[in-house]
């Protein structure tokens, strides 16, 4: 009789089209903790996001994210290889296990999650799709944009809202498909397009990044996506997924509590029980992700609480916090509870 319910089980799954058996689970932390290291790919280029800087050191709001992932597994912040990829080759280089995360400026949307064996952990930044023109074109508004000539990377969410946009406002318009970054940039400088499409913090980071000829670019004041930018791991593991996720949430609760990397050793006595909970003196919750208690701790003195983050690296670049502030002070970054 037990036999027979199980191939009464495994027909109707096969009919259901759900797999026969479970995979079995991937172990990412097991498989970094015996590397020493984490791997994440990152943008090449990208003022505030990720670059190198002048002694060849990375630097950026998604650099720090896995410096913080690695400081929560490994206890170090160093023990870090950043891989950088194109736009088509990041997915790929997540998909084939090449890599442990991708962090690297990418949208979360339905498609991504549900066919390319990923899942996104958080949203490091809520941005929105934007147009850069030649501030002497005299173009202030997208919508005057009809006929105009566009730079866009391939295989984008980039590349498919330009083209609703235009097609949304019966405008037409030439894209000039281009896949590196930096060509692409080169490519508007030299007037080959007449505007440049892509997240407004990029936008806002190629201009920095022009320094004395920042001022000769105008940023169009239509947003006409939602683009939640944030680290993406590879469906089947859920441990990595929750240890990626929670560090994100750590980053936005030490801002909340007023943690700092600065002064973080001062809240050792605190009574409050969020803070005793954040540091791992009570509650247990790192063991509960196969980390040590004072997981948190090593977040914030490897990079500090999230404001830290948005200040050192993006608010160089005038990209203004805006709706990336905490929610209790008008923003939408909001963390559950540390309990």
């Amino acid at each position: 009789m037990k036999m027979f319910r199980t191939a009464l089980a495994l027909g109707a799954a096969l009919m259901m089209g759900a797999p026969a058996f479970a995979q079995p689970a991937a172990d990412t932390v097991g498989a970094i903790r015996q590397r020493g290291q984490l791997i994440c790919t990152v943008s090449p280029s990208t003022v505030g996001f990720s670059l190198p800087d002048s002694q060849g050191v990375w630097r950026g709001i998604d650099v720090d994210y896995c410096r913080a992932v690695a400081a929560a597994i490994l206890g170090d912040p160093n023990r870090i290889r950043l891989v950088p990829s194109s736009t088509q080759q990041r997915f790929t280089m997540l998909q084939s296990g090449e890599v442990d995360m991708i962090v690297r400026t990418t949208t979360w949307t339905l498609a991504r999650e549900a066919s390319l064996g990923l899942q996104f952990a958080g949203i490091n930044v809520y941005d929105g799709q934007g147009f850069m023109v030649h501030r002497d074109s005299g173009v202030t508004s997208a919508r005057q944009l009809d006929g105009a000539t566009v730079c866009v990377q391939p295989g984008t969410t980039t590349e498919l809202n330009m083209a609703d946009f235009f097609r949304t406002n019966r405008l037409r318009y030439t894209p000039v498909v281009i896949e590196n970054i930096e060509e692409i940039r080169q490519a508007f400088i030299s007037r080959r397009c007449d505007a440049y499409t892509n997240d407004s913090s990029s936008l806002a980071s190629f201009a920095a990044s022009q320094g004395a000829n920042a001022n000769r670019y105008l940023l169009l004041p239509e947003i006409i996506s939602k683009e939640p930018l944030g680290p993406a791991v590879r469906k089947g593991d859920a441990r990595f997924f929750d240890i990626v996720r929670w560090v994100h949430f750590a980053l936005i609760t030490a801002e909340e509590l007023g943690i700092t990397q600065s002064n973080l050793e001062s809240f050792a006595n605190s009574p409050n029980p969020d803070v005793q909970r954040f540091l791992g003196r009570t509650g247990d919750l790192g063991r509960m992700m196969g980390l040590e208690n004072d997981w948190a701790v090593r977040v914030v003195r490897a990079v500090g609480n999230y404001g830290e983050v948005w200040e050192r690296n993006l608010t160089p670049i005038g990209f203004p916090r805006g709706v990336n502030n905490l929610w209790n002070r008008g923003g939408l970054q909001y963390a559950p509870p540390m309990r």
